[in-house]
């Protein structure tokens, strides 16, 4: 059971860093910005929604658990098809927690940057003192 808790945590960095990867970072920006005009203009429902998969990162987190789930085998609590459906509910949420997380660290990064760079512009120490306040 220990390792099974292990597993538990560690699995979804993997599963949280590829689906975070294709749905929000630049080396992916053309196949998702097709993607997402397809979603949105297909005259077929199922296409729409095949196409949005890949610009939802809690959507796509769902076909890299079950990806992940086929080539580690991870089973989590019983050893038959109800561990592979409680291990792949468990792995989707907690990769999505991590990439909330990380989507809050990422805008409170910029959020620094933004105000360094503003400071950087400012003449006055009121001015400045304003701005360390935000």
């Amino acid at each position: 059971m220990t390792a099974q808790l292990i597993w538990l945590f560690i699995l979804p960095l993997a599963i949280a860093c590829i689906a975070w990867t294709v749905t929000h970072e630049e080396v992916f920006r053309e196949p998702r910005d097709y993607c997402k005009d397809k979603s949105e203009h297909s005259p077929s429902l199922a296409k729409r929604k095949f196409f949005y998969l890949f610009t939802c990162e809690y959507c796509f987190s769902h076909y890299v658990t079950i990806f992940m789930l086929i080539i580690t085998g991870y089973k989590l609590m019983f050893d038959d098809w109800r561990g592979y459906l409680i291990s792949g509910f468990a792995l989707i949420w907690i990769a999505n927690i991590y990439m909330s997380l990380f989507a809050l660290l990422r805008q409170n990064i910029k959020l620094e940057k933004i105000k360094s760079k503003v400071v950087e512009q400012m003449d006055t120490p009121a001015e400045i003192s304003e701005i360390e306040k935000l």
